[in-house]
C-alpha cells in the first residue's frame, strides 16, 4: 500500500509576530519558550504550516519591560505587517501587549498570564489550565499538599516580587493559608529583578517559619536562598511561584523546592500525543545552546500549547480573519500537551489544572495531587 504524502506548504509565508524577555531579568525563563516556539514552528511547517502556507515567526526582544513589549507589537503589526501575533511571556508584558492587540482587534494566544481577571480582551485566550481564579485555586493545592505531611505546618510568611501576577497569587496565599488556620507571620515584598536578598534573609531567619512561600521570577529564588545559606539558614518546607526551573533544580539549594507545575515529563503525562517527541526534541535544542537544565517543563509546553491552538484554529476556521479565528476558539476544544482546553468560562478560561512538583536528585517530580505525581515518587517534607 503506497504511503500517505502530505503536501508541504506553499505560497507566501504566513508571518506570526511575538516578543519574548531574551534579556532582562526574565531571560532564564523565556529562553526556554523560545526553543519551543521554533521546534513549533518547525513541526507545523513539517505538515501543512497554517492554510497550506509556511509559517514565518518573527520574534522581538521586550528586554523584560512592559513598555518595549507595547512599543515592539505596535511595530509588529503597524510596520512589520505581521499576519497573526503570539503572546510574550509573563503577565505584565502580557498586559502590555494586549492592549495593543486589542486597539487592532487581533487574536492573542498567551501562556503564562497569572492574574485571569485581567484578561478582559474578548480575543485573548489562554494557552495553559490556570482557570479563571489562580488566586484561590493555587494556594489550595499548595494547602492541601502540606496538609498531608507528617507534620503539616503551622506558621508561614509569604515573600513576593512586586511583579503583578506574584503579588496576585502571594495575597491569596495570605487569605487562604489565613482562612485554613496557617498565621502568617510576615508578608514581605521586594522590587523584580532584585539581587540583594540579605536584609530579608536576615529577617526570615529571624520569623523561621514551618513553610515559606516565595512569589518569585527568573533567578530571585536562587539569590534567596545563598542569601539564606550565607546565614547557616535553610528553610523547612518552600514554595516558588515561578523560578526559572534549571537553576533551581541544580542549585545546592534548592532540594526540595517546591513549584506549581501542569505537567513534567513523567507519567502520565507522557502518554499525551506528542508528548515523546517534544521532550526528545527540547533536550537535544536545549543542550545545543548550553542551557543547565534540558529536561522539558510546563514552561515550554505552555508556548507548544500557543501554537497548537493558533495552528488548530487558523486551519479550522479556515481564515487568518482575527475575528473568525476568535469565535471558532470560544466555541470549540482544542486537544494540547495539557489535554483538552476549553475557552467558554470567565475571561476566556477553562478549568483549573494546577500542580504542585518537587525538586528530587536534581529533578522536578510532580508530587500533589498524588493521582498524578510520577511514579514512585511522593512529597518529602523537610
Amino acid at each position: 500500500m503506497p504511503s500517505l504524502l502530505r503536501a508541504a506548504p506553499t505560497g507566501k509565508p504566513v508571518r506570526v509576530g511575538g516578543t519574548l524577555s531574551l534579556t532582562g531579568f526574565l531571560a532564564q525563563t523565556a529562553a526556554i519558550h523560545k526553543i519551543a516556539a521554533e521546534m513549533m514552528v518547525e513541526e507545523i511547517n513539517g505538515r501543512n504550516g497554517l492554510l497550506g502556507r509556511p509559517v514565518e515567526y518573527v520574534l522581538l526582544d521586550d528586554q523584560s519591560k512592559p513598555e518595549m513589549a507595547r512599543s515592539l507589537y505596535e511595530k509588529l503589526i503597524t510596520v512589520d505587517k505581521v499576519d497573526l501575533i503570539q503572546g510574550p511571556y509573563a503577565t505584565a508584558p502580557i498586559l502590555a501587549a494586549m492592549g495593543v492587540a486589542q486597539r487592532y482587534g487581533k487574536v492573542m494566544i498567551q501562556s503564562s498570564m497569572g492574574i485571569p481577571k485581567l484578561q478582559t480582551y474578548d480575543r485573548a485566550f489562554p494557552a495553559t489550565p490556570f482557570g479563571s481564579e489562580p488566586d484561590k485555586t493555587y494556594p489550595n493545592v499548595i494547602l492541601d499538599a502540606m496538609a498531608s505531611i507528617p507534620t503539616p505546618p503551622r506558621t508561614m510568611v509569604v515573600l513576593t516580587s512586586k511583579f503583578p501576577s506574584a503579588q496576585f497569587m502571594a495575597k491569596g496565599m495570605q487569605k487562604e493559608a489565613e482562612g485554613r488556620g496557617v498565621k502568617v507571620l510576615l508578608y514581605l515584598e521586594y522590587e523584580s529583578g532584585n539581587h540583594d536578598f540579605g536584609a530579608i534573609a536576615a529577617r526570615l531567619k529571624e520569623a523561621n517559619p514551618d513553610f515559606l512561600w516565595v512569589g518569585s521570577l527568573g533567578l530571585e529564588s536562587n539569590l534567596l536562598l545563598e542569601a539564606l545559606r550565607k546565614l547557616d539558614y535553610a528553610p523547612k518546607n518552600h514554595f516558588h511561584l515561578y523560578p526559572a526551573p534549571g537553576p533551581l533544580a541544580l542549585s545546592p539549594d534548592g532540594d526540595r523546592a517546591l513549584c506549581s507545575t501542569f505537567l513534567e515529563p513523567d507519567e502520565p503525562f507522557m502518554s499525551r500525543p506528542g508528548m515523546k517527541r517534544f521532550a526528545a526534541e527540547f533536550k537535544e535544542r536545549a543542550a545545543k545552546i548550553n542551557l543547565p537544565y534540558t529536561t522539558i517543563d510546563a514552561q515550554a509546553c505552555g508556548m507548544i500549547s500557543e501554537w497548537q491552538m493558533l495552528e488548530t484554529a487558523v486551519n479550522a476556521a479556515g481564515s487568518l480573519e482575527d475575528a473568525k479565528i476568535a469565535a471558532w476558539l470560544k466555541a470549540h476544544k482544542v486537544d494540547t500537551v495539557f489535554g483538552r482546553l476549553r475557552f467558554d468560562g470567565p475571561y476566556n478560561h477553562g478549568d483549573a489544572a494546577q500542580l504542585i512538583k518537587q525538586v528530587q536528585n536534581k529533578e522536578w517530580k510532580v508530587v500533589w495531587p498524588k493521582e498524578f505525581a510520577a511514579p514512585g515518587i511522593k512529597l518529602i517534607a523537610s
